[in-house]
């Protein structure tokens, strides 16, 4: 019998939690974004919003081929929660909010995994996880879709894929790579372990960046864009030596240096977005 990649049997999970989704869910959020000057203000607030696409040498095709490798890989250590019902919640919330960013075709997949450390990861091509401890942390749907969009920034501007170029990948150039993709294992052999790709830390601009981006996001979706900064605050508050944020302190700038600059980048701009929470809609994870 032929083997099938945990990649493979990843995505068409997620690919089945998530066929239901319709625009209908999102077109309740947009009703809180007013025509005029406030939505012109919430599609264009500054660079945060001016997203790059594409990197040199390497394509689309190639971009989805290595985040679901590393998705799969990632998957091996930690796989999903065992809860349909909150698999698909995750991305109807996810795919609504990658939908208002500069990449909205990409296949966009969300998951929450097993692990009680409170943190987030995206992979290259649109694979982006939240674990049981900081999905166990928020407290409304808002919440939730500022986190997803943090990651959802990560992919949009491919922070990760930057960091795999610099490496092995970078002496290949995307002609070779192209020839690799359809081939796992070959695949699996230049990014090593997914799970030290998308833990590994990033440089702190490529974190501020996201967090910009996730005000943005959220904002364009109509959720309460301050519900992000609330999350982080949140965060902030765990004592350093907590084990379940050790590997999000170490591989993210503090917190409250995350909070200054965001303080910086968003200014009053957002003050008159009268953006939705959604408390009584969000899907509170089983026990």
């Amino acid at each position: 019998m032929k083997t099938i990649s945990k990649a493979v049997l990843f995505t068409g999970l997620l690919l089945n939690l998530g066929a239901a989704f319709s625009f209908d869910f999102g077109q309740e959020l947009n009703k809180a974004l007013k025509e005029g000057a406030q939505k012109k203000l919430v599609e264009n607030p500054g660079a945060a919003a001016n997203v790059l696409s594409g990197i040199i040498g390497t394509s689309q095709e190639e971009e989805i081929a290595i985040g679901k490798q590393i998705a799969g890989n990632l998957l091996g250590a930690s796989p999903l929660v065992k809860d349909a019902v909150l698999q698909k919640y995750i991305n109807n919330v996810g795919r609504w909010v990658a939908s208002q960013s500069e990449r909205p075709d990409l296949p966009w997949h969300f998951g929450v995994i097993e692990s009680k450390d409170i943190n987030a990861f995206a992979a290259p091509g649109g694979y982006i996880f939240v674990t049981r401890g900081l999905y166990q942390q928020l407290q409304n749907e808002a919440a939730l879709a500022g986190v997803l969009a943090h990651e959802v920034g990560h992919v949009i501007r491919q922070h990760h894929l930057k960091i795999l170029q610099q490496s092995s990948l970078v002496a290949l150039g995307g002609e070779a790579l192209a020839r690799q993709t359809g081939n796992n294992e070959k695949v699996q052999q230049l990014i090593g372990s997914g799970a030290e790709v998308v833990a590994r830390s990033l440089d702190k601009n490529a974190e501020f960046e996201a967090d910009s981006i996730a005000v943005v996001l959220s904002a364009r979706a109509g959720y309460d864009p301050f519900s992000f900064p609330e999350v982080l605050q949140g965060i902030g508050h765990i004592a350093k030596d907590d084990n379940s944020v050790a590997l999000l302190f170490k591989t993210h700038p503090h917190p409250d240096e995350r909070l200054d600059k965001l303080n910086v980048a968003m200014s009053d701009r957002l003050d008159n977005i009268k953006g939705l929470t959604l408390d009584q809609r969000f899907y509170r994870i089983k026990p």
